[in-house]
């Protein structure tokens, strides 16, 4: 059984970035590397993994990806620090 990830980076610039894969490893080294200059992070780096979620279910992850993009950087940094209660 496959596992997804939903996962936050922070940027050089200190903006988040959301995504989800289902190689984290690999998904990261991509990020860190600047073969799509065009890309949101390839402009911002270095990047840092700041979270990140697993799921057995692709659908689930992407809808919680989809909803951690729309939060404010403040809920989202709540959900970095382990503040549930901030959410």
């Amino acid at each position: 059984m496959k596992i997804y990830y939903v996962y936050i980076l922070e940027c050089s610039d200190k903006t988040f970035y959301v995504g989800v894969t289902n190689n984290l490893k690999r998904r990261l080294t991509e990020h860190r590397s600047i073969r799509s200059p065009k890309a949101f992070t390839a402009s911002r780096l270095p990047v840092v993994l700041r979270f990140y979620a697993e799921f057995r279910d692709v659908r689930v992850a992407i809808a919680k990806e989809k909803q951690i993009k729309h939060w404010s950087r403040a809920k989202k940094q709540a959900l970095i620090d382990g503040r549930i209660d901030d959410l």
